[in-house]
């Protein structure tokens, strides 16, 4: 276990900015951590396979 005075050197510090590199938007930023579809599309394909076989059992 860490105890209290593992960061006193640093915790009074300045923030650091970057001359370099601009601030990134909070919208930018925010899409960093949006959730995403790693499949493109396989949401669409399962429930086109879900009706196909609906449609297939419903025949006979």
């Amino acid at each position: 276990m860490m105890n209290d005075e593992s960061y006193d050197d640093i915790i009074n510090l300045p923030h650091h900015t970057s001359a370099r590199h601009p601030r990134m938007s909070m919208r930018d930023r925010a899409a960093q951590f949006a959730p995403f579809a790693a499949l493109t599309g396989h949401d669409e394909a399962i429930k086109r396979t879900a009706q196909d076989n609906e449609d297939e059992w419903a025949v006979q």
